[in-house]
C-alpha cells in the first residue's frame, strides 16, 4: 500500500454506490433522522473547492462529486440499531416512528437486532418494502440488555446460528445485505475472520469490523490488524471501524488494513464535520501532496449547535401540543406523542451539548446550564446566551496582523 493511501472516492455494494467510501455508524439513542440530517449537513463541500481556499480551486479532488443527492463527505448513513421482535409486532404507524427518514437521506441502511432468523428475515422486507437502499445485521452491539436477549454482540459465542439468521434473512430480500460484528467475545474467542467467510458464502455484500472484542466494549485501542486480516480473507467489500477521530486516522486505517471503507461513529457527534474534512484532506493530499482541512471555529461550533436545536425543536412541532384536557383516544394518543417529543428532544440537546462543547472554552458552564433547563426555548436561550457573550470578547480583541489572519483557522460555514 502506497504511503499516500487516502480514502476511496467510492465504493460498491451490491448495486448499490456510496460515495465517498465512507459511512456514519449506527449509534443506539443517536442516529435518529433528525442527526443523520444534521450530519449529512455539515459534510456539503464545494465541487469548486472540496478542500480549504488555501489551495488552488482549479485542482481537482479525489473525493468523487457527482453523489446522488448533495456533494456530501458523508456516503452512507445508518439508523439507529432496531429491534426485530419490535419490528414484527409493532402496529404500522408506530412501526413508521421507527423507520422515519427522508429523500435527502439515501443511500441509507437500517440496521436491525434479534436471534429469531424468521423475524429477523420478516423485519428486513419491512425495511425493504419502506425503501432503504441496504439492510445491516448488527452483531457488535455490547450492552447487555441486548446480549442478554442473545442479540448482537452475543451472537458472537454462536456461529451455526448466525449462518442461519444469515441464509433467511439474504432469501427474503433483494436489496443489498450488510453485517457489523465485532472481532468475537473475548481474545480467547477472535471469531470475526471465520464469520467475514460465511457472510461472504451466504450472499452478505458487504462486512464491518469494528475491531474491538465485546469484553473490550469502548475500552482500549482498536486493533486494526485484524481489518486487515478480514480484508485477507474475502472478496466482499471490508467497513473499517475503530479509533477514527480524525482525517488522518481515516487515512492511516486504509493504508494499514486496506480496507474498502471507513466507519465513523463516536467522533461524529464531537465534530460533525469530520467527513467534510475527509473529503478536504483526501482533495488536498491527492492535488498537493500534504493534507489539508478546515477546523472549525467558535462561531462554526454556535451555528452548528444551533442548527442540530432547532431540527430537534421542529420535530417537537410535528407533534401537536393538546392543551385542553385529552378526552378521546386521539387526544390522549396525540398529547402522549408531544410530551415524549419533548422529552427526548431535551434529553438529546443535553447530549448533544456533552460532546459538541468539549474543548470550547468556558463549555462546562454551558452544559451546566444546558442540563438545569426543562424546556426546548430554555436551552436554545442559554445557548444564544453563551455564544454571544463569547463574539462579544472577541469582538473586543484587537485585529489580527497580516501573518497571524494567514494561520487563522477559516470559518468555512455559511
Amino acid at each position: 500500500m502506497p504511503a499516500d493511501a487516502s480514502v476511496p472516492a467510492e465504493l460498491r455494494i451490491g448495486t448499490v454506490r456510496i460515495a465517498p467510501a465512507t459511512v456514519l455508524a449506527p449509534m443506539a439513542g443517536v442516529t435518529d433522522t433528525v442527526f443523520r440530517r444534521f450530519i449529512k449537513n455539515a459534510s456539503l463541500y464545494s465541487a469548486a473547492a472540496p478542500y480549504p481556499t488555501t489551495q488552488s480551486s482549479d485542482t481537482t479532488s479525489d473525493v468523487d462529486t457527482e453523489t446522488s443527492n448533495e456533494i456530501s463527505g458523508c456516503g452512507l448513513i445508518m439508523t439507529e440499531f432496531t429491534s426485530a421482535d419490535g419490528l414484527s409486532r409493532m402496529r404500522e404507524t408506530k412501526r413508521k416512528r421507527y423507520l422515519t427518514y427522508y429523500d435527502d437521506e439515501h443511500p441509507i441502511s437500517a440496521q436491525i437486532f434479534g436471534s429469531n432468523p424468521e423475524t429477523l428475515a420478516e423485519s428486513a422486507r419491512i425495511c425493504q418494502d419502506a425503501g432503504f437502499d441496504l439492510v445491516d445485521l448488527n452483531l457488535g452491539c455490547p450492552a447487555k440488555r441486548v446480549v442478554n436477549c442473545n442479540g448482537g454482540s452475543g451472537l458472537l459465542r454462536d456461529l451455526p446460528a448466525i449462518q442461519k439468521i444469515f441464509e433467511r434473512v439474504r432469501a427474503a430480500v433483494t436489496i443489498p445485505f450488510t453485517v457489523k460484528f465485532r472481532m468475537g467475545w473475548n481474545d480467547a474467542n477472535i471469531v470475526c475472520v471465520e464469520l467475514a467467510k460465511i457472510a461472504e458464502d451466504c450472499g452478505l455484500n458487504a462486512v464491518a469490523l469494528h475491531a474491538r472484542t465485546r469484553e473490550q466494549g469502548y475500552s482500549g485501542d482498536a486493533r486494526w490488524e485484524w481489518i486487515a486480516a478480514v480484508k485477507d480473507a474475502v472478496k466482499v467489500p471490508v467497513i473499517g471501524n475503530g479509533d477514527i477521530r480524525t482525517p488522518e486516522d481515516a487515512a492511516a486505517m486504509i493504508e494499514t488494513t486496506r480496507c474498502d471503507a471507513v466507519m465513523i461513529g463516536r467522533a461524529a457527534p464531537a465534530n460533525p464535520w469530520i467527513f467534510r474534512q475527509i473529503a478536504q484532506y483526501t482533495g488536498s493530499k491527492r492535488v498537493a501532496g500534504t493534507g489539508v482541512y478546515d477546523k472549525p471555529t467558535e462561531m462554526d461550533r454556535y451555528r452548528m449547535i444551533r442548527d442540530y436545536f432547532e431540527r430537534l425543536l421542529h420535530e417537537i412541532a410535528e407533534h401537536p401540543e393538546v392543551v385542553a384536557p385529552a378526552i378521546t383516544d386521539e387526544a390522549k394518543r396525540q398529547k402522549r406523542d408531544h410530551e415524549s417529543a419533548q422529552r427526548d428532544a431535551i434529553g438529546k440537546m443535553k447530549q448533544f451539548a456533552s460532546w459538541f462543547t468539549h474543548g470550547v472554552p468556558g463549555g462546562a458552564t454551558l452544559r451546566r446550564e444546558i442540563f438545569e433547563a426543562k424546556r426546548g426555548a430554555e436551552v436554545m436561550e442559554r445557548v444564544e446566551r453563551f455564544f454571544t457573550s463569547k463574539m462579544d470578547e472577541a469582538a473586543e480583541q484587537p485585529p489580527l496582523e497580516p501573518d497571524e489572519e494567514l494561520n487563522a483557522a477559516p470559518a468555512w460555514m455559511g
